[in-house]
């Protein structure tokens, strides 16, 4: 009896697989042109997209990688605007992005150019220099959430400076930069006469970075912030 409900199940479960296998072939069947444009894209977008990379961004790459080395020379030296626009023989960073958007290395330009615009007290070019920046190194984006939180500040907006002085902080945790990024941060929250959010910056200093050298006096600051309150 056992037996019998056993094959049972198993021809029930065959006739279930070549009837799922009949209306799979009976769809190809009736979509056979619709699947076969829809292939036929596929293979032409994935084309393009290789032919694009590898035949356009390759090279463009590589132009712009040799083209941004004299900016790069000038931006070491602190020659701010020459790095910015060239120098009449070479590019600059503004010259770069414009002749090389799509490129890792315009991307790049953008950071150089924020960082430049800061410098020379240009705060919203360089907001949105900065802002047109992105990377995957943590290290270089605390430093551009920084200028970005110091730009801010330059331009009045507090709460927005503040805001990025902590994602700066919080973005590569260690023991140089992030109690840096926290002082600056608690100070512009005195400014802003939020003192438990100043507190909350002084003690994390305090707290977890007691080796910085902002920890040496941020006594100073906590015991300040607390007269305040």
């Amino acid at each position: 009896m056992a037996k019998d409900k056993h094959k049972e199940t198993q021809d029930t479960s065959a006739e279930a697989l070549e009837n799922a296998l009949t209306r799979t072939e009976q769809y190809i069947e009736n979509n056979q042109k619709s699947l076969t444009i829809i292939v036929l894209a596929v293979i032409v977008i994935v084309g393009t997209f290789l032919g694009y990379t590898r035949l356009y961004i390759a090279p463009m790459e590589k132009e712009a990688q040799s083209q941004i080395f004299a900016a790069e020379q000038y931006f070491e030296r602190d020659s701010f605007n020459l790095a910015l626009n060239g120098d009449g023989n070479y590019l600059g960073f503004l010259d770069i992005i414009d002749s090389y958007g799509p490129t890792k290395v315009a991307n790049l330009s953008h950071y150089y150019a924020g960082i430049s615009y800061r410098a020379l007290g240009d705060f919203e070019k360089a907001v949105d220099h900065l802002k047109r920046f992105s990377t995957k190194d943590k290290i270089v984006k605390s430093v551009a959430l920084g200028a970005l939180g110091d730009c801010y500040v330059e331009l009045g907006e507090l709460n927005d400076g503040a805001q990025h002085y902590i994602k700066a902080a919080n973005t590569d945790e260690n023991d140089f930069t992030t109690p840096i990024y926290l002082l600056k941060a608690g100070v512009v929250y005195e400014e802003l006469e939020n003192y438990s959010k100043a507190l909350e910056q002084y003690q994390a200093i305090k707290d977890k970075f007691p080796r910085s050298a902002e920890a040496r006096e941020i006594e100073k600051y906590i015991t300040r912030v607390n007269l305040k309150k």
